[in-house]
């Protein structure tokens, strides 16, 4: 019995075992599920979220994609337009041209009938003179054989000799009137060429001023520019070479300088501080060496435009900067870029006329004061350093020696050379078209600014105030106080001996030492 009420106890004991341990298990695995779903829950949430960060992303990338291409797209558009019109310009001129040629065709078909209807009256002339002749020696001969009893053929050498004496008379008063009538119609000729030339070619004459005026908003901002104590005045004139005139005009600023390209690197600048508002030293520094990059870059370009408008080719980077550097050069007052091209079109069209290559002449035309804007200074004719850059660029040997002898400095070994030098001087002997006095300001002044830079130590010279002062910026390193005293008494004296002026001549030597460094 006892056995089994411990057979009994033991069975109860296990089941209740069981029972207590499905239950654990059954706790213990629903924890572990809802654990598990919470997981794949917070991993679903992560996984949505990564996949809408992914998406935004794709959707950027896209859309940045597609702004590209549309850049890309319009980019390639332009430029097709931009040879469209290329292409259209020089048709046009084309057509131009034809026209032009077709009418000069034209003109010389009509010369050429007028001139075979003069020649057939000459010729119903002569005949009508040759059948009075007849008449006249038919007398002869019967006076002669009536009066003289002379024989037939005595008769026959007496009329030869009246002949050939009569016909001798009158080709001798032809022959004469032929060669006046020649000289006449070539210096008709030669005259129509160049007329036709000119007229073909007629641009506005416009002189080069040494004044440049800046116009502003109101007065408070001439004292802004002016600067405490005149600091940022004067740091504008140092850095420029520009002299500042702020006087009582309303609104205006004057810029006065005998070179063209320091008046727009001082004009550009101005505007750039009265607009961005911050004028100081630091700041005028700054924006005058960005803009002499920029006036840099648009030289270039200029001299790229010029030679696409005259539609040169194949001209050397360096040799086109030069000519976009004429633009900023004036020769008596008369802008250099306006008068090269002025004389490349005269003698395209001389050449034409002469039966010459017109595009060698109008390279030749183009490149011949390109001597006038060195990048530095050489002690050379203009026409003999012009004809050497052009040797160095490797232009034709034509077009070298025209530029070289369009003032006789060498000899003429083509006719490309006499044609520069007249079309040359037609350019400017256009009315209005130079100004000598203009011309012997600017040569005084470059002559104030190389004496100065002949003294040791000298960096830059600037002369300023219409010639009448006279600015060197000496290196600190180089040059004492005791030796810039003595280069401005030095050099005041020099000017005295050695040149003519109006007036006196103000030299101011400056010399200055700055310490920079940065705090990082």
């Amino acid at each position: 019995m006892n056995a089994i009420l411990i057979i009994v106890g033991i069975i109860v004991g296990v089941g209740v075992g069981l029972v207590i341990s499905h239950t654990i298990l059954k706790k213990a695995l629903s924890k572990k599920g809802e654990a598990i779903l919470q997981d794949a829950e917070n991993t679903l949430k992560k996984a949505r979220e990564d996949a809408e960060l992914v998406k935004k992303e794709k959707i950027l990338q896209a859309k940045e994609k597609f702004l590209q291409l549309k850049s890309d797209h319009e980019k390639t558009i332009n430029e097709k337009n931009q040879q469209i019109a290329a292409a259209e310009n020089r048709i046009k001129q084309k057509e131009q041209s034809l026209n032009q040629k077709l009418e000069d065709l034209n003109k010389k078909h009509n010369e050429a009938n007028a001139l075979k209807d003069n020649l057939n009256r000459q010729i119903e002339a002569t005949n009508a003179k040759q059948e009075e002749l007849n008449k006249q020696t038919a007398i002869q001969k019967a006076k002669l054989e009536s009066i003289a009893e002379l024989t037939a053929q005595q008769a026959k050498e007496q009329l030869i000799n009246l002949m050939q004496e009569e016909a001798r008379a009158e080709a001798s008063v032809l022959v004469k009137d032929i060669i006046d009538e020649a000289k006449t119609s070539a210096a008709f000729e030669a005259k129509k060429l160049v007329i036709k030339s000119i007229q073909r070619t007629g641009v506005e004459a416009a002189l080069e001023n040494t004044v440049s005026v800046f116009n502003i908003e109101n007065d408070e901002i001439k004292g802004r520019i002016i600067g405490r104590e005149g600091r940022n005045i004067r740091t504008l004139e140092n850095l420029t070479g520009v002299d500042v005139i702020i006087d009582d005009s309303p609104d205006a600023i004057l810029l006065s300088s005998f070179d063209p390209v320091r008046r727009e690197i001082a004009r550009l600048s101005l505007g750039k501080l009265v607009a961005d508002g911050r004028i100081h030293p630091a700041r005028i520094e700054e924006v005058v060496a960005k803009t002499k990059k920029q006036i840099e870059q648009e030289i270039a370009e200029l001299g790229k435009r010029a030679c696409i408008d005259l539609g040169i080719h194949n001209m050397h980077g360096d040799l086109m900067r030069l000519v976009g550097k004429m633009r900023y050069r004036s020769s008596y007052g008369q802008n250099l870029l306006q008068h090269s091209k002025e004389v490349a079109n005269l003698c395209s069209i001389m050449a034409a006329e002469l039966g010459l290559n017109p595009k060698i002449a109008k390279r030749a035309g183009l490149l011949h004061d390109i001597g006038k804007v060195p990048d530095n200074e050489p002690e050379l004719p203009h026409a003999i350093y012009g004809a050497q850059l052009a040797e160095q660029y490797k232009e034709r040997a034509e077009i070298i020696n025209a530029i070289g002898a369009h003032h006789d400095e060498i000899e003429m070994n083509n006719l490309y050379a006499p044609l520069v030098q007249v079309c040359d001087a037609i350019s400017g002997a256009r009315p209005g078209a130079r100004r000598e006095v203009v011309e012997a300001y600017i040569k005084r002044v470059n002559d104030l600014e190389e004496i100065a830079m002949t003294y040791p130590g000298v960096m830059k010279t600037y002369a300023i105030q219409a010639g009448r002062e006279l600015r060197v910026i000496v290196a600190a390193e180089k040059v004492t106080d005791e030796q810039a005293t003595q280069i401005s008494f030095d050099l005041s004296k020099k000017i005295q001996n050695d040149m003519t002026y109006p007036g006196q001549i103000k030299i101011t030597v400056i010399r200055e030492t700055r310490s920079v460094n940065y705090a990082r």
